[in-house]
């Protein structure tokens, strides 16, 4: 009997980590509607969207089908990866004005968060590689998705929960930071950088909390606003430090290898753009538009290069498996 097509076995092999491409992808579509570039985000977005039901459709599959595969791979950190990349798909659909679709989505990460935190978070320990920082990064999509909705649908007990999940993702940031092996910034294979999108995400979740207050809702006092402005410029620039601090380690110790968590390297420079121009945005700093537009087309740049490298290494995984396959 003939074995599986090598399209099928190389799709197989596909780690959890590869969710990072959607969350890449996702996040370059939000800075580019940020920046006007509204037919090249809705080129990423339909990019995004398609990447994102492949994999949804083989997530289901393997926890209908292969139960013990599913439960291994949801004890890793890159399983977070799936609430995160739904959060950010969900975050910009509701910009297109899709408010249902994205209520839709934040109902699924809100599913999918507990049981993954959970398992994920169990199995945390000392030296941990940068993707331990994803605990953080989906408790903040969670947060953005629930303050951009509360924003666009007038909903205050959303915003008040977005709160809580934005205080909780510090929390997080706090004890994964404790475990994350610092030799990885200058030896890690990509997701390195989480330690730095973990902390932009902060920072566009604290924007958009600023952002949903309004007149109509009054969601924050004075002191609650101050507060939130406060720890959301403190984020920024904390981020913006992490930044600093990859970049030069990625200039000393240089890695131009292709590997799957080269994605979780482009959604942090992405995502430190989109914070720049959200935080701009909410606290009216019109000088930091420029910067966030140049750390945009930093990560357009670096997404390119990865997909470039992805595509390469698929085409010679499936030359091999064809070239090994049974007949």
């Amino acid at each position: 009997m003939p074995g599986p097509s090598p399209l099928r076995a190389w799709w197989a092999q596909r780690p959890p980590a590869a969710g990072a491409a959607v969350m890449a992808t996702g996040i370059l579509s939000v800075g580019l509607h940020l920046t006007d570039h509204e037919t090249l985000s809705r080129i990423a977005l339909a990019l995004a969207g398609a990447a994102w039901i492949a994999l949804a459709a083989d997530f289901a599959v393997r926890l209908l089908r292969d139960r013990p595969r599913w439960v291994a791979e949801a004890e890793t950190p890159g399983a977070l990866t799936a609430v995160a990349a739904t959060t950010v798909l969900g975050t910009r659909l509701s910009a297109l004005g899709w408010q249902a679709l994205a209520e839709a989505l934040l109902a699924l990460s809100a599913l999918l968060w507990p049981v993954l935190i959970v398992l994920v978070v169990g199995y945390w320990k000392r030296r941990m590689p940068g993707a331990v920082f994803l605990a953080c990064v989906a408790t903040q999509g969670l947060a953005v998705l629930g303050a951009t909705l509360a924003a666009a649908e007038s909903t205050a007990w959303l915003a008040h929960t977005a709160l809580v999940l934005f205080w909780l993702g510090l929390v997080l940031y706090g004890i994964a930071l404790a475990l994350f092996d610092l030799r990885q910034v200058t030896a890690g294979a990509g997701d390195h950088w989480v330690a730095g999108g973990a902390m932009a995400i902060s920072a566009l979740a604290g924007a958009k909390l600023i952002a949903a207050d309004s007149a109509r809702l009054y969601l924050w006092n004075v002191d609650d606003n101050d507060v939130l402005r406060a720890v959301t410029v403190a984020l920024l620039v904390l981020d913006l430090a992490w930044y600093a601090v990859l970049l030069v380690a990625e200039a000393l110790r240089r890695r131009p290898r292709y590997d799957v968590r080269r994605w979780a390297t482009v959604f942090p420079m992405g995502m430190t753009s989109a914070a720049t121009l959200s935080v701009a945005a909410a606290l009216d700093v019109s000088w930091l538009r420029t910067p966030g537009q140049v750390l945009l087309w930093i990560a357009v740049a670096a997404w390119l290069a990865v997909a470039a490298g992805a595509a390469a290494s698929a085409r010679a995984a499936l030359t091999s498996l064809a070239t090994t396959a049974p007949r």
